[in-house]
């Protein structure tokens, strides 16, 4: 592969492993075992995830292949903009950086979610 995935995890794909979504295991297997597969997980979407099933957090900031996003300025000023953190930490994520030029996709079980958002979406429903 040539070409660098990056996906960005919403709340609702930090929670599908454990509700059996096999899409969403393969997502995170690829990440841990093929070189250029990159996943990210926004801090305040974690910490929703978190929320709604209980050890989300702690079970996939222990995974290799996953990196976990801190809320730095720059993020916390674009939540005011979003109804609500794990949504705005998100998007924000997914936008372009100087290390990924093309901005990342994001992963979600809700795709009508981000309906009208400027941002890819990879939809993770079964």
């Amino acid at each position: 592969m040539s070409e660098a995935m990056h996906i960005v995890l919403d709340d609702t794909a930090m929670a599908a492993p454990d509700q059996g979504n096999i899409l969403a295991c393969r997502l995170i297997h690829r990440a841990h075992a093929e070189p250029g597969w990159f996943l990210y997980t926004p801090a305040c979407a974690l910490v929703e995830a978190d929320r709604a099933r209980p050890s989300t957090a702690e079970h996939l900031a222990s995974l290799p292949g996953i990196t976990v996003l801190d809320l730095d300025l720059a993020a916390a000023l674009a939540l005011t903009r979003k109804e609500t953190w794990a949504a705005a930490h998100s998007q924000y994520a997914a936008q372009p950086t100087p290390d990924r030029p093309d901005g990342a996709i994001i992963a979600t079980t809700a795709p009508h979610r981000w309906a009208g958002e400027p941002v890819r979406v990879l939809d993770l429903t079964p």
